[in-house]
């Protein structure tokens, strides 16, 4: 397991944690994305709590060597942050509940992924 994308996403939730992000998920997608290894998804409020969210999250980026770049700024409901092995989406739920990420990489319960659901404080 590579350390530097455990410490990497636990650093991403803690960012978006700080800014009062919601509903919280870890996907790991190894194995089953070509592009990047874990998916970060949050909620927030409005869209200005989003890009709260988007820079703390790009902050993480940065301290670990990485550019992070953040589309969906024109519209800001749905953010995406690619930092290579960590791609974060923040959404505003009814964003997210539209496009329902979470049911698109879920797998059958013999092969499935590990998912962690992470309560934000």
């Amino acid at each position: 397991m590579n350390t530097s994308i455990e410490t990497m996403s636990r650093e991403v939730v803690e960012a978006i944690e700080d800014k009062k992000g919601t509903d919280v998920l870890v996907i790991r997608v190894d194995g089953r994305c070509a592009v990047t290894d874990r998916f970060v998804l949050a909620s927030g409020r409005n869209s200005r709590q989003l890009m709260a969210m988007a820079q703390a999250v790009s902050e993480v980026a940065h301290k670990h060597g990485f550019a992070a770049h953040i589309e969906g700024r024109e519209a800001a409901e749905w953010l995406l942050i690619d930092m290579g092995d960590v791609v974060v989406h923040l959404f505003l739920p009814e964003v997210r509940e539209s496009f329902q990420l979470e049911r698109l990489w879920q797998q059958p319960a013999a092969t499935a992924a590990p998912v962690e659901q992470v309560d934000a404080q």
